[in-house]
């Protein structure tokens, strides 16, 4: 039964109005208004028949407005890097703002049955899409939201190939590939490498990438070398400690992350080590960190922002798809990489030889 209003005096009547004659949300009102189809028959009727009743006349460009804000995208995160973070959401809200997208930001725990309510509830909510930046990028609880509820979604950095959701990323193997070829290229034969997330498709990937490079160089993966982390900075700490406490220490460190390998200089400091003239330290993503670390970073550049704007601007074309009823098929972006050369990679010091850092 439709609720009773009463409508303030002297006054034209609102959306307000008409949303509590029909018994519905302002949002399902302003959706009707807009044509678009999400709406059920008898709802829709219920609202024309309110807006008969009060007379109702949007202002054009209020509904103009409103028209162009109707796209509503949920943002969900949970990364430990705030550095990468905070240039995701930089693009992100750029994006947004300039195809007039209401953009929500939602954190979520690192937890299946958290991840899982927090996705259902947006989805619930009346969300349009999902973007899905790491790590939340491969998890296997929202993933299977997602396929209870078809609302189109983006994941960005992982390095799944095919899947439900479309993707944006870069070429992680090939990207880490090239990081340890350029150690090799410098002289390096001992390569510590410094893993991601166990449970991110990236870090298994990037993996590849230095195992390849070090099997064309001719050179053995020794699994000492290879040093878990989590892409925070203290699992950074622990992972370098770990290889330089090796009684044959790696003359070079590549951390999947800016994070980590800010933290494997701060304990070459602490044990008296000169970057890069006794160690060599490399990352991956070219943070702000990258360049407020002494030496300033050897990483490799993924380009944050231009991801997350591309995941915005390819999630908008899946909603307009899916409004207009149209098929729109999963796809994967691949962005350009860069490896991008500072001042904490040098070849390795010969013995008895004292080597300057290079200029």
């Amino acid at each position: 039964m439709a609720k009773k209003v009463t409508r303030r005096q002297g006054g034209a009547p609102t959306i307000s109005d008409v949303a509590a004659r029909a018994g519905v949300s302002a949002m399902t009102v302003s959706r009707v208004i807009n044509g678009e189809a999400r709406v059920r028959s008898e709802t829709r009727e219920a609202v024309h028949a309110a807006i008969a009743e009060l007379r109702y006349a949007p202002n054009p460009a209020a509904q103009a407005l409103a028209g162009a804000s109707q796209i509503r995208i949920g943002l969900l995160y949970s990364n430990p890097s705030a550095a990468y973070l905070s240039a995701f959401l930089v693009g992100s809200l750029d994006s947004a703002s300039r195809s007039n997208i209401q953009l929500i930001v939602e954190k979520c725990e690192r937890d299946d049955d958290h991840e899982a309510e927090i996705a259902r509830r947006l989805i619930e909510g009346g969300m349009d899409g999902l973007i899905l930046p790491p790590p939340l990028c491969d998890s296997p609880a929202i993933l299977s939201v997602l396929a209870e509820n078809p609302v189109p979604a983006v994941a960005v950095a992982t390095a799944r190939e095919e899947g439900p959701v479309s993707s944006v990323g870069i070429d992680d193997f090939h990207a880490a590939e090239a990081m340890t070829r350029h150690l090799v290229d410098l002289g390096h034969r001992r390569i510590g490498i410094i893993l991601g997330s166990p449970d991110l498709s990236a870090s298994a990937r990037r993996l590849e990438g230095y195992r390849a490079a070090l099997a064309a160089a001719g050179l053995e993966t020794s699994d000492a070398l290879i040093a878990p982390g989590l892409f925070t900075y203290r699992s950074g700490l622990e992972a370098a400690e770990r290889l330089l406490d090796l009684a044959e220490p790696p003359t070079a460190i590549f951390a999947s992350n800016d994070d980590m390998a800010a933290a494997a200089v701060a304990v070459a400091h602490r044990r008296g080590l000169d970057v890069p003239g006794d160690l060599t330290v490399c990352g991956f993503d070219d943070t702000t960190i990258a360049t407020t670390v002494w030496p300033e970073l050897t990483t490799v550049h993924q380009p944050i922002g231009d991801m997350s704007r591309a995941a915005v601007e390819l999630l908008l074309e899946a909603v307009r798809a899916r409004r207009a009823g149209t098929a729109f098929p999963a796809r994967r972006l691949l962005l350009d990489y860069a490896l991008v050369r500072r001042k904490s990679d040098a070849a390795p010091r010969r013995p008895g030889r004292r080597r300057r850092p290079r200029a």
